[in-house]
């Protein structure tokens, strides 16, 4: 527990009490403190509205500590992570509304019911079952459609991924992979037709009637299409760096011929 200080303290400071309280016990009387008379300006300012780009932030910087496969790192992120719904509840608390142990509360009871096959007599013996069992546990809890839920905000490609699965689950599905290539064909004429109209929002609407069935070769494959294009992106960007590297000149003033040397040269020393 820190330390408590013995003189020039501000009237009104929230003090944290000497008492056994977890590391996450600290955390949340540190955020109290923060946020209560005598504490930080910049905190006692924030809104669930400001601290959003800060949760996006650090929930891509745990992201990224977890692709490096730095665990010390990947501690440190987490960290900054967790303070984030921490924040948000004790705001809320502050304004009279629900707290961290009400957040917590939720999921707990949230888990429980959802894991009958845990904590209650119905059998699941493997994940399929699992989220079947979910989703009709969802529909009783007042989610009307199998794609209740799914947030707006996220990525587009890890959204379309959740949608195609949850529609699946929900039986709106192909019978086999030759299905979803056909549709891939079917999709990639439309986009050439809609290209040829000249018609930019047929164009728009074609191409993302395109990905999202890539969405689904993707899912029929046991691919993940957004650690792919990710992937993809980390490759590119290696082998596009090693051809500047690489170039006797800026890229823009060589010719393709030149490019596709430089390129093919760059991928085998690369990968």
């Amino acid at each position: 527990m820190l330390p408590l200080p013995s003189e020039g303290i501000a009237e009104g400071t929230i003090l944290l009490p000497e008492t056994s309280a977890t590391p996450l016990g600290e955390l949340v009387y540190i955020v109290d403190r923060l946020l209560g008379p005598g504490g930080c300006p910049w905190d006692q300012e924030q809104t669930h509205e400001t601290l959003r780009k800060h949760l996006i932030e650090e929930t891509y910087e745990t992201v990224d500590a977890i692709d490096a496969g730095d665990l010390d790192l990947l501690r440190e992120e987490l960290g900054d992570l967790l303070l984030q719904p921490i924040m948000h509840a004790q705001i809320e608390k502050a304004a009279g509304g629900w707290d961290i142990d009400a957040v917590a509360r939720g999921i707990v009871d949230k888990l429980v019911r959802r894991h009958p096959h845990v904590f209650g007599d119905v059998s699941a013996e493997d994940s399929d079952t699992v989220l079947r069992n979910w989703d009709a546990i969802k529909k009783t809890e007042g989610k009307r459609s199998a794609l209740s839920g799914v947030p707006r905000s996220m990525p587009a490609l890890t959204r379309a991924l959740s949608v195609s699965k949850r529609a699946a689950r929900a039986g709106f599905e192909w019978p086999s992979m030759e299905g979803v290539l056909e549709k891939l064909d079917e999709e990639e004429r439309e986009v050439r037709e809609a290209l040829a109209s000249g018609d930019s929002a047929a164009v728009e609407g074609e191409i993302g009637d395109l990905l999202f069935t890539v969405v689904n070769v993707a899912r029929w494959a046991k691919v993940d299409p957004e650690e792919a294009l990710r992937g993809m992106l980390d490759r590119f960007t290696v082998r596009f760096e090693r051809m500047e590297a690489l170039a006797s000149a800026p890229l823009e003033e060589l010719d393709a011929e030149s490019w596709d040397l430089l390129w093919n040269r760059a991928k085998a020393e690369v990968g």
